[in-house]
């Protein structure tokens, strides 16, 4: 039998990882059962399921992604290919998933794996983000449409975070059930990536009680959903953010679903465009916050979603490639031992070992601050962990888009580079690998596209945060073996230090967007550099990973680095006389 989790061991390495034990105590209370915990849903009993200790935690974790593991493996990729094939449909202004996805989503239910981060009283597993980041991984590897489905348990995690307890015991046990799938509208025509542009207009109708909403909103993953979170504009004549606030909506015949997009890829993820007509939904939180806070929470748990989406397909794209090169024979050869396939299978490799281990590490900073975060709900926190939760917040701020827009990129091209090693049969649809080219090209475009992920992420290194965290993973005691590579990297370092340098000295905040992307993409190869040597420290089996990472990234960055400098805040009027019209 196919299993994504027992095939691939860096899953357990990661969920074994030291941090873990933080995570668990915080997410559990310290294993201690509150009262609260005691009054769940009428055919569960909450403290039946809730770990006494850590190894307790850990071996429910292992056992949910083993099952999870089995589910991807056996069920969703065998149908990812007639998924890819007959994708979604419209008929009578409803969406029906394709007969694979509904079996897919079906099995998902039975195990029921839909409410993996929810509390359990309200039926969720009460599981860490980290856990819940495997299992997008492993469905993300077994078809990447499906995870746009899957991943969407973020809209009840919201709804948990933001909305009263009247709202959240009504809705969130049919998130954590499976009966209900969410969906995030946010975009309309002329409110892409510029959300404060949204125009969707919300109203307080009195007679009814409750909000109704009109508008057209456009390109909404799973926009039939049973549940969405509704961004619109309750303050009338404002025209930026601070007028916007976050509804939910409750499926019904008000909505016309104008048409699914026809799209390149994830054909099992119906996008759809959607006119509301004097809809009604429900406030959550407080108006005018929609934007600012509640939609920036929502879209960080989606781009660590995409993260996960990302990987899943790379890794899935690299075990095609690797197979195919291990059987396919040109000029007397298995073409695997030609040194130019071998060295593109080695870098797709090694690039997915670095990117997972930035995944898990972004994963366990949200675990810590959100969990913290929780806990000032019930009670006042210490000063100490009012620090580490703040601590944790802006780590996960700033690996959030790093990894997203990492991840997603390098998605690309090793996707891209998958089909090269199958040849013209990559070209073809007689192998996944053309499917997953495709499906591919997405993510780096939706819940934000890589130059927003780079405006995001470059916050994060020029504030210090960068320099605090390279001097704690140097700090970290390593075997005398991997001393040398700890030594390319504090070169790595200085180097990156110096190109900074250079373009701080001008104080010109374009000259810094125009390298802001060179700038992310040398301060990611060093952290998950330090990242590799860390795994390989706790396992030897990541030497070589980390040593030809290392290798390989501080060409990158010389390279990066010489553009940087060659490249002067007045020469930037080169290039817009190039694009004028």
């Amino acid at each position: 039998m196919t299993n994504f989790y027992r095939d691939n061991s860096d899953l357990k390495f990661h969920l074994g990882h030291p941090f873990m034990k933080r995570v668990v105590e915080l997410k559990e209370r310290f294993y201690k059962i509150s009262e609260k915990e005691n009054h769940g849903k009428d055919d569960i009993e909450p403290d039946e399921y809730k770990p006494c200790h850590f190894e307790d935690a850990i071996d429910s974790y292992d056992q949910v992604l083993e099952i999870t593991g089995e589910i991807a493996g056996e069920i969703i990729a065998p149908n990812a290919e007639s998924v890819d094939v007959e994708g979604a449909s419209l008929e009578n202004n409803r969406v029906h998933y394709a007969r694979g996805t509904v079996e897919n989503l079906n099995a998902l239910k039975q195990a029921r794996l839909m409410g993996v981060t929810q509390p359990r009283k309200y039926g969720g597993l009460n599981f860490p983000v980290t856990v819940y980041s495997m299992m997008i991984e492993m469905v993300s590897r077994g078809d990447a449409s499906l995870m746009n489905i899957f991943g969407l348990q973020d809209i009840g995690e919201t709804v948990k975070e933001f909305a009263d307890e009247d709202i959240k015991a009504k809705y969130i046990p049919r998130f954590a059930s499976g009966e209900a799938t969410g969906a995030m509208i946010l975009t309309e025509p002329d409110a892409g990536s510029d959300l404060q542009a949204v125009q969707l207009k919300a109203h307080f109708d009195e007679k009814s009680g409750c909000w109704r909403l009109n508008g057209v909103k456009r390109f909404i993953t799973n926009g039939n959903a049973e549940l969405s979170l509704v961004l619109a504009r309750t303050e009338e004549g404002t025209k930026d953010g601070r007028g916007l606030s976050m509804l939910l909506y409750e499926r019904d015949d008000t909505v016309q679903i104008r048409r699914i997009e026809d799209k390149m890829g994830i054909h099992g993820s119906p996008t759809c465009e959607m006119v509301f007509k004097n809809s009604p939904a429900i406030l959550i939180g407080k108006r005018k916050f929609g934007l600012i806070k509640y939609v920036m929470s929502l879209m960080n748990g989606a781009r660590l979603g995409v993260s996960g989406q990302a990987i899943g397909l790379a890794e899935a794209a690299y075990r095609e490639a690797l197979k195919y090169a291990q059987e396919r024979a040109q000029f007397g050869k298995i073409i695997n031992q030609f040194p130019p396939v071998y060295e593109i299978l080695t870098d797709m490799k090694v690039k997915i070992a670095a990117l997972r281990t930035l995944y898990y590490e972004t994963a366990r900073f949200v675990d810590i601050y959100k969990a913290l975060e929780e806990t000032g709900h019930e009670r006042e926190l210490t000063p100490e962990e009012k620090n580490e939760m703040k601590k944790y917040k802006r780590r996960a701020d700033f690996f959030t888009p790093l990894i997203k827009g990492l991840s997603s990129e390098s998605c690309n091209r090793i996707t891209y580079d998958a089909v090269q090693i199958h040849g013209g049969t990559g070209f073809t649809k007689d192998f996944p690998v053309e499917r997953m080219y495709r499906d591919a090209r997405i993510t780096s475009i939706y819940e934000g596209t890589t130059q927003l992920q780079v405006i995001a992420a470059i916050k994060g290194v020029t504030s210090g945060l960068f320099a605090e965290m390279m001097e704690e993973y140097a700090s970290q005691k390593i075997s005398y073996d991997l001393e040398f590579m700890r030594k390319e990297l504090d070169a790595m370092k200085r180097n990156y230090v110096k190109t900074i340098e250079v373009v701080e000295k001008y104080e010109d905040q374009e000259y810094l967007d125009f390298q802001a992307r060179r700038l992310v993409e040398m301060a990611g190869n060093i952290i998950m550099g330090h990242l590799l040597v860390l795994d390989a420290n706790r396992d030897a089996k990541f030497k070589p990973d980390a040593e030809v990472f290392i290798k390989k990234a501080r060409s990158e960055n010389t390279g990066l680095a010489l553009t940087i400098r060659e490249i002067a805040p007045d020469f930037l009027n080169t290039y817009k006389e190039l694009t004028k019209l």
